[in-house]
């Protein structure tokens, strides 16, 4: 069975109420659920994956939001979950509806799929593979795993290293945030003594967070509530700061990234203009919103530069453009291995 929350079905800033504090301790908490055997954890910041394997109950539903999908062990996972995590109760309230739950081959899919960069943030993505890579080699140390699990992710692991190798998906991968801190850092230099910056939480904003954090430069992240930058950090890094707080303090950023989904200007002359007046060292916006966020008029004031997303919209379209026509042949190497895969589980599990 793998139960998961991913950035699909939830905001990347509620991820973090989802995650646990120790995963081997977590594995440790489901594997006493009566029946569950085995259990590996995938937690980055974009999900929170279990996999168990269970010896009973064997008619669950692939799908808890179906009423039949409301067994015994399930429930036991939902629990133990709750029980784990810093959810409030509106999450706990709606769980059934967030929760995605499968078994057998839609694991298998999911799982092969995932290791090869099809179902990541950024399609090919090496940080996923080495996430599964992970979780199985802190699963096999705590003794949570066994011939099961250990069986497939292996197998996912060899299939999936040789489809990025053959395909090409894996290669050159850059992420939104790899370009924009690369034009950044040539027009105004980047380094930890700058003082930078996030403004949202969404996908754009944890591709810019995981660039920051990949090269050790602190940011702060605001939002449009404090508690949105608070799970934002939680698990992707960056110091949370209220956004009222942001326009008064200004001044004291020399970097700014922008990546909101707004629908309106969330930066104008008028909001920063008495802060910035007096500020003799220049500071470089480069909104990455759309539609903008960061009205024109700023530039009226002195040092500031503003940058926006079509100067690097063409070096990001072109490298999400050539991995997306590799995707159909990844999509048909999984499709001829799914079977082979189910076929050499099967024949464990008997």
């Amino acid at each position: 069975m793998n139960a998961r929350v991913t950035f699909k079905n939830v905001p990347i800033h509620t991820i973090s109420k989802f995650a646990f504090k120790d995963v081997t301790a977590a594995c440790k908490e489901f594997k006493k659920i009566p029946g569950v055997e085995e259990c590996i954890i995938i937690q980055t910041a974009t999900r929170v994956e279990i996999f168990t394997v269970s010896n009973i109950e064997t008619e669950d539903s692939p799908d808890a939001r179906r009423p039949e999908g409301k067994t015994l062990v399930l429930n036991k996972i939902k629990d133990t979950w709750v029980s784990l995590s810093s959810l409030e109760q509106i999450d706990i309230d709606h769980f059934d509806q967030t929760l995605e739950v499968y078994k057998g081959d839609d694991v298998y899919l999911h799982l092969l799929r995932l290791a090869s960069g099809l179902d990541s943030l950024v399609v090919g993505w090496q940080s996923v593979f080495d996430d599964i890579v992970q979780a199985l080699t802190n699963a096999k140390s705590a003794g949570v795993s066994g011939k099961v699990l250990n069986k497939l992710f292996d197998s996912v692991i060899r299939l999936s290293a040789r489809m990025r190798d053959t395909t090409g998906i894996a290669k050159d991968v850059v992420s939104l945030g790899d370009v924009a801190v690369k034009l950044v850092d040539e027009k105004a230099g980047l380094d930890p003594k700058k003082k930078v910056l996030v403004i949202g939480t969404g996908e754009s904003a944890a591709m810019l967070a995981k660039t920051l954090g990949k090269k050790g430069i602190s940011f702060d992240v605001t939002s449009r509530t404090l508690d949105r930058a608070t799970g934002f950090t939680t698990i992707l890094g960056g110091t949370p700061v209220d956004f009222n707080d942001v326009l008064t303090g200004f001044d004291k950023y020399d970097i700014v990234f922008v990546a909101t989904t707004s629908d309106y200007f969330l930066i104008t002359f008028d909001r920063i203009r008495l802060v910035m007046e007096e500020k003799k060292k220049g500071t470089l916006i480069l909104d990455l919103s759309d539609p903008r966020t960061v009205d024109e008029g700023v530039t009226a004031l002195p040092g500031i530069k503003l940058l926006f997303r079509d100067q690097i919209a063409e070096i990001y379209d072109e490298s999400v453009k050539a991995r997306v026509g590799i995707v159909p042949a990844v999509e048909k190497i999984i499709e001829k291995e799914l079977p082979v895969l189910s076929a050499r589980m099967k024949r464990l599990d008997a």
